[in-house]
Order: structure tokens, then sequence, then C-alpha cells
């Protein structure tokens, strides 16, 4: 039922004019930044070439590029996810999915999975950019891996929290400026990290992503995510319950 669930979820956003603007901005946006950054290297390269273990078109380009893609992604994504279940309310359609023979769980995990694979499409889009420059230069792949699997992790937290934020409430824009809220505090508690609290830098979900633009790909980055995204759909799941009980 998970998988039934998502292709429904996933079919809802293709048929929406305001998933297809957001793909169409996100991409615009990121084809803009990834030709900026070219042209910034292809200017450097005169100056940059006589130096000693000089930073190669990779970390010139690729990293800023998916660093600039995290922070795009990070504006959309409760554009995206603001209708997963408050839509459901705000119809009146959430009793029916409920009393349906399927699990909170699957519910939880399905829209879950709807928005994700979207957002994936997206990614996939971005991480070919900087493909397309293999025809003319040496690219590190293992520092584009490394920069794909950040991408990938931390959109599924952007994912996981907006649809935590649209359990909360029955109006789609409320949970849209709540996702963002969120998003924007769990990444600018970096800066707070660098003050010297360590607890900020930990939470800070830009403080785990940096280390992998720059090709270092640790288990405790990862693992953050993953606890991010379990948190947030054990919490959503305990959401439905808790809305079942009242209806």
């Amino acid at each position: 039922m998970i998988l039934t669930i998502a292709g429904r979820e996933l079919r809802s956003l293709f048929l929406s004019p305001l998933a297809w603007v957001v793909m169409a901005v996100v991409q615009a946006l990121c084809g803009y930044f990834f030709l900026l950054y070219v042209d910034i290297y292809l200017q450097l390269v005169p100056r940059i070439g006589a130096i000693a273990d000089a930073p190669g078109i990779t970390a010139m380009v690729v990293a800023p590029l998916f660093s600039t893609a995290a922070i795009v992604l990070l504006l959309v994504t409760p554009l995206l996810t603001m209708r997963l279940i408050s839509e459901e309310r705000q119809k009146q359609t959430l009793p029916l999915l409920l009393s349906a023979p399927v699990s909170m769980t699957e519910i939880i995990l399905g829209k879950f999975t709807g928005v994700f694979v979207f957002e994936l499409l997206m990614l996939l889009l971005i991480a070919a950019m900087p493909l397309s420059l293999l025809s003319g230069a040496e690219l590190d792949l293992g520092l584009w891996a490394a920069g794909v699997l950040g991408m990938v992790l931390i959109v599924a937290s952007f994912c996981s929290i907006g649809l935590l934020m649209s359990t909360l409430t029955a109006q789609p824009t409320v949970a849209a400026v709540a996702g963002f809220g969120v998003l924007l505090l769990l990444w600018v508690l970096n800066t707070a990290g660098d003050s010297g609290n360590e607890l900020f830098a930990y939470l800070s979900l830009l403080s785990h992503y940096q280390p992998m633009l720059r090709g270092l790909v640790d288990s405790t980055d990862i693992i953050y995510y993953l606890i991010i995204c379990l948190t947030c759909l054990m919490f959503s799941i305990r959401q439905l319950h808790v809305r079942n009980g009242t209806q």
C-alpha cells in the first residue's frame, strides 16, 4: 500500500501546476548558477594554473552548484509538502483516508515517498549538469558522488520536516510557512555553531552537508540525516493517530 499511496501522490504532483512551476524554477536557477560558476572558473584559470595544488573544476563549480541547489530546494520544498496532509484535512478527505484498510505508517511513508521521488527527479537533473563538463574537462567523480549523496540526504530531511508540519495544521499555507521556518532555523544554526556552541553545530543541517561537498563522507553525518527523517516520520505517524482519535 505504501507504493500505491506514493504513486497516487506522485500523480497528484505531476497534475499540479505548482509542482511544474517549482521544478521549472529550480532547474532555471540551478542552470543559471551552473553557467555562472563555469564562467568564473574560466576567468580564474590563468591565475590558478601556476598555483601548486590549485582547486580543480569540481571544487570550483560542482561543489558551489550543489551548495546553491540545497538552498533553492530548502526554499521550495515546503511548497511541495504543505498539502500532503493539511489539504486532506482541509477538503475533509482525511477521514476517508483513515478509514481505508491502510495503517497510519503506510499513509505517512507513502506520502513521504511520493514527494521524495518527485524531488529526486529534480536532483537527477541538477546532478547531470556537471556531467556535461566531462567532454572538455576532468571531473573528480568521487567528489561529485559525495555531493549527490549529500543532496539526497538533505532533501530527504527537508521532505520529512515538511511532512511533519503538514500534519500539524489544516491550512497548507500555514504548513508551508512553518516548514520554511523550521528548515531555515536548522540551516542557520550553523552560524551559532561557529561561535563555539557544539550542540548547535551538530543540529545544523548545513554543518553535516558541507563536508560531503568537500568529498568527506562520514557515517556521523549520514546517521544525523537518518535520525532527522525517522524522528519526523514517527511524529507524523503519531500526529495522525491523534487526529484519528479525535475525529
